[in-house]
């Protein structure tokens, strides 16, 4: 043993491991900074990582043989071969980091029949997760308005959801949701690229025009992969006979994809149309589909009128009062306070009663009054028996998905939240929302890589919008990357998402003076908006006595980040202090989480 230490000390092995270590270490330092202000894929920081992990062993070689001859210099010729050596491993390794991502791309450019032959195709997304597009796949591209008037943009918009509605009772055939599939209106990009970003094998595209009592519809169904058509006819019907027509191509198009009817599994047809089949009541639910779905006070108000029509019209028509239900909640929630708050949320707990007593087996009507349960009354475990009911109803409903998924995130049980979100995602992948809350999940059970690449397809996804950077930002400051976070938060625009993503990044920013002038500025304009987040920020400061006063405070204005405390990491910290259960137990939630609090 002492004969060997001595030749260890003659080769000085243990210095030339050390200098090589510390160098190393270095590098890797100046690759981290150089890694965030350019952006590199993770994947080629873990590449440049194992090549020196290659080398280290190159160099002990090098370091013995050189030790056996008495001289430790290393010769211009051997540094050429310890260079080759890296790029050579550091490639070797590169390609077979890649492989699986070159496999994806060759499953794409295979023929048609091939696509059919195989049960799906499979791609990766930027969370990094999986994604087979399987051969019974579609997304129902908005109709055209060739009417010749905007106004009749609302027709066609209705005409193509009710198709993606009608398609999504068929098992086994994924149907990309409305907010996905809208978002390629007058696309100019070929097939390939919409059914790859949509993770669908086929489009079903056309036109409508409606003249007087006349409707016009072409149709089209064609392979994504190379646009060629499968399936296509041309309608000229009496507006009067609209439902059939489409009732025509749904089942034209199912047969195509060779697709059945949801059978058994608790699964229950679902519809958008009237029972009575009143053309106008479908009309005016249609408007106000058109207008629900943008986010504005306005529009909302819009939307709300449009229903309360349709309802007068028919007032056996669950889907609307089911809507308006969610209309209603969702405008209290987002933008009302006070006595009109309380006063939407009423008007939308008596439409999401009535519309489960004309239809209990509507999913829609349940996902409604689980909105209403958990953003009026802060019943959660009513909220999730009601959105677990619209899954069964509806298991392709994407929607519904998300808020089961969202509402065990709230329990504490990030873990189950996940696998259900990415399945919404799977039907409605143009959902920065969804995304987003993904981002959220994956990092609050430890997996901040895949969590910040979530959160940054949310923002590429909709650039420019508000409160997305914001959870980017929180990501970052779980990691470490406080210059990034920074940076992050610059992004987001003026407003109080602004202010509270710039003021939460200060806090670690190493400027006290700057963190608690920013803190104060936030109290200041947002006390009552954003007591859940002012409590964050006092949570990042290490201040638990002002973290439960603005807990409380939180509590008393009902504030909806309140349902983020069991998998918030600022928060949860603080969860062995007996205010935290004792807040809990007042708030209806559970007092244990799976959820990681911030390192």
């Amino acid at each position: 043993m002492t004969e060997f230490i001595a030749r260890l000390k003659q080769r000085k092995l243990v210095q030339w491991a050390l200098a090589y270590v510390a160098a190393s270490f270095a590098l890797i330092q100046v690759l981290d900074v150089v890694a965030q202000r350019f952006a590199w894929p993770d994947q080629l920081e873990r590449i440049l990582i194992l090549a020196l992990a290659v080398g280290f062993l190159v160099v002990l070689v090098l370091a013995w043989y050189h030790g056996e001859r008495g001289a430790q210099r290393i010769s211009s010729t051997e540094i050429v071969i310890l260079a080759l050596l890296l790029a050579v491993g550091g490639g070797l390794l590169w390609r077979f980091e890649r492989a699986p991502n070159a496999l994806a791309v060759a499953a794409q450019t295979r023929s048609p029949d091939a696509a059919q032959r195989n049960p799906g195709i499979t791609t990766r997304d930027a969370s990094a997760h999986a994604i087979e597009i399987p051969a019974k796949s579609v997304a129902v591209l908005p109709l055209n308005n060739e009417s010749g008037e905007k106004d009749q943009q609302y027709f066609s918009d209705g005409l193509s959801e009710d198709l993606i509605n009608a398609l999504s009772q068929f098992a086994g055939l994924k149907v990309i949701s409305r907010n996905s599939s809208f978002q390629f209106r007058d696309s100019k990009q070929p097939s390939a690229a919409i059914g790859r970003a949509l993770g669908v094998a086929h489009l079903l595209e056309g036109s409508v025009q409606k003249l007087g009592n006349e409707v016009r519809i072409s149709a089209e169904l064609v392979n994504a992969a190379d646009g060629s058509t499968l399936w296509s006819q041309h309608y000229d019907r009496p507006y009067k006979d609209l439902f059939a027509l489409q009732d025509d191509i749904t089942s034209a198009v199912a047969d195509a994809l060779k697709a059945k009817l949801l059978d058994g599994g608790g699964a229950v047809a679902q519809s958008d149309r009237p029972p009575s089949g009143n053309q106008d009541a479908w009309n005016a639910y249609s408007r106000g589909r058109f207008y629900g779905l943008l986010i504005d006070p306005e529009d909302a108000r819009k939307a709300i009128g449009f229903y309360e029509q349709a309802i007068a019209l028919d007032p056996r028509y669950a889907r609307a009062y089911a809507s308006l239900s969610y209309a209603q909640t969702t405008l209290a929630a987002t933008f009302l306070a006070g006595e009109a708050q309380r006063q939407a949320y009423a008007k939308g707990r008596a439409a999401a009663n009535r519309a489960l007593q004309l239809d209990p087996e509507m999913a829609r009507a349940h996902v409604a009054r689980g909105l209403l349960l958990a953003s009026a009354d802060f019943d959660w475990s009513g909220a999730e028996a009601e959105y677990g009911r619209a899954v069964m109803l509806s298991p392709n409903d994407g929607q519904a998905k998300f808020e089961l998924g969202n509402l065990l995130s709230t329990l504490g049980h990030p873990n189950q939240a996940i696998p259900l979100i990415r399945q919404s995602i799977a039907i409605d992948p143009r959902n920065s929302g969804n995304r987003y809350w993904l981002a959220w999940d994956l990092a609050a059970v430890g997996q901040p890589e895949a969590a910040e690449q979530s959160a940054r397809k949310a923002i590429e996804l909709t650039p420019g919008k508000s409160f997305l950077p914001t959870g980017l930002a929180i990501i970052q400051i779980q990691r470490g990357q406080i210059k990034a976070a920074l940076a992050t938060a610059q992004q987001e625009p003026p407003g109080p998402w602004h202010e509270f993503a710039l003021t939460l990044t200060l806090q670690v920013g190493g400027d006290r003076g700057a963190a608690d002038a920013a803190l104060k500025t936030l109290i200041a304009g947002n006390a009552e908006g954003m007591a859940y987040q002012i409590a964050e920020v006092y949570g990042l400061r290490k201040q638990p006595d002002d973290v439960f006063a603005w807990l409380d405070r939180a509590w008393a204005n009902r504030d909806p980040g309140i349902d983020r405390l069991l998998t918030d990491p600022f928060i949860l910290p603080y969860k062995s202090d007996p205010r935290f259960a004792a807040f809990c137990r007042k708030v209806g939630l559970p007092t244990t989480t799976d959820a990681r609090a911030m390192p």
